[in-house]
């Protein structure tokens, strides 16, 4: 430790991030967080080392200290892509999910206006905190609806006990008119619980047919279709999932592997209308 101490005292804030930098590159996170900090003492006005200490911190699941790097970082610079996509990454590992989501909505933005290639990972990053998100009031909506049909349903109860004991404490009523009464309110009480559970299982229902439809799904990224498009082959794909397919891997249709350039993609605006009105229905697949 003396020895590493020794041979980065007189290093630049520079030459100790450029350090960091190969430390990080053969996976030694520690070491590399201590060339980062020792450069944040030397400069600690440059977001930079701080967001990629936080990506050290990342790597050894430590959230909270990623978040803090983070925070440092976006107080500095609050344009800054890396600090509000790492930031977005530890907090949906600390199941902040809302907050997650703002800040890889942000970085998604940013990285899109100051035109920076992350690939599929920002977007990747934002589809898995949204379906939590929704996994959670999923769940959260159906603890609800339970708890509801419980105390509607004791509701329901308590007042057919309270009318039969109205009438059996009758003493105008004769005996066979009660019987008859009593039988009435036991009627009404087992009808209207009956609706209830009726309502409440098409309502589960609908919840259980919560899925996108496979042919409102992109062929790529298997997620619903944003802006699409047609091929000469005839199927649709999502454009900036095809634009990309065709810089990264080939220009050729991934399904049918016919030779295929992008000026010959077409828009589908019928596909986009279907799905528009898919989504006007079922806000949910938003989150989903």
């Amino acid at each position: 430790m003396s020895k590493h101490m020794y041979s980065t005292a007189n290093l630049s804030d520079k030459e100790l991030k450029e350090q960091g930098n190969r430390m990080f590159s053969m996976r030694k996170y520690e070491e590399a967080i201590n060339c980062y900090s020792k450069a944040i003492i030397k400069k600690p006005d440059v977001p930079h080392y701080f967001t990629n200490r936080a990506l050290c911190h990342l790597k050894l699941s430590r959230w909270n200290d990623a978040c803090t790097d983070c925070r440092r970082a976006l107080d500095m610079d609050p344009c800054l892509v890396k600090g509000h996509f790492f930031l977005g990454q530890a907090l949906l590992e600390l199941e902040s999910y809302d907050e997650s989501i703002k800040h890889l909505q942000r970085a998604s933005d940013l990285a899109k206006e100051q035109k920076m290639n992350f690939g599929d990972d920002i977007a990747s990053q934002l589809r898995s905190a949204r379906k939590k998100r929704f996994s959670i009031q999923e769940e959260r909506r159906i603890a609800q609806e339970i708890e509801m049909q419980t105390y509607l349903t004791r509701l329901i109860e308590e007042d057919k006990e309270k009318q039969i004991k109205e009438i059996t404490s009758d003493d105008d009523i004769r005996k066979e008119e009660k019987e008859v009464l009593i039988e009435e309110a036991e009627g009404r009480a087992e009808k209207f619980i009956n609706e209830l559970n009726n309502l409440l299982s098409k309502v589960d229902d609908r919840r259980r047919k919560r899925e996108v439809p496979d042919y409102l799904c992109g062929k790529i990224s298997f997620e619903i279709l944003q802006e699409p498009v047609i091929t000469p082959s005839g199927i649709t794909y999502d454009k900036k999932d095809l634009e990309e397919h065709l810089q990264r891997v080939g220009h050729f249709d991934p399904v049918t592997r016919v030779k295929l350039t992008q000026d010959q993609l077409i828009p589908n605006f019928a596909m986009k209308e279907v799905v528009d009105a898919f989504l006007a229905e079922n806000e949910w697949a938003l989150e989903y």
